[in-house]
């Protein structure tokens, strides 16, 4: 389990199989962001349709909410389906820990 100022990701939600499926995901999403927006309460990623399809983005949010059920997430679709949005927030705490979880700067 990772944890954090009362955050944790519960390791056991998913098994080997789903696991390590879920990080390459991670990986590929994180490294494929074009922007990447600090909000209040967490970031917003932007992702091309071109790299990243819907369907990644909705598999990667069902096994994070697994992991991390205290993460708030909204998916959206824009630009005539060119652009995907993901919204991470949480209770306060949360940004650090994705901060740290995801590797993102300060902002």
């Amino acid at each position: 389990m990772t944890t954090g100022k009362g955050f944790y990701c519960n390791m056991m939600a998913l098994n080997a199989e789903e696991r390590a499926r879920h990080s390459k995901l991670t990986e590929k999403l994180m490294a494929s962001r074009k922007k990447t927006a600090e909000t209040e309460t967490g970031y917003e990623f932007q992702f091309d349709t071109a790299e990243v399809s819907l369907a990644e983005l909705t598999d990667f949010v069902a096994a994070e909410s697994r992991c991390r059920p205290f993460f708030d997430f909204r998916i959206a679709v824009e630009r005539e389906g060119q652009l995907l949005k993901l919204g991470l927030t949480g209770a306060e705490g949360a940004k650090a820990f994705m901060r740290a979880e995801f590797h993102l700067a300060e902002m």
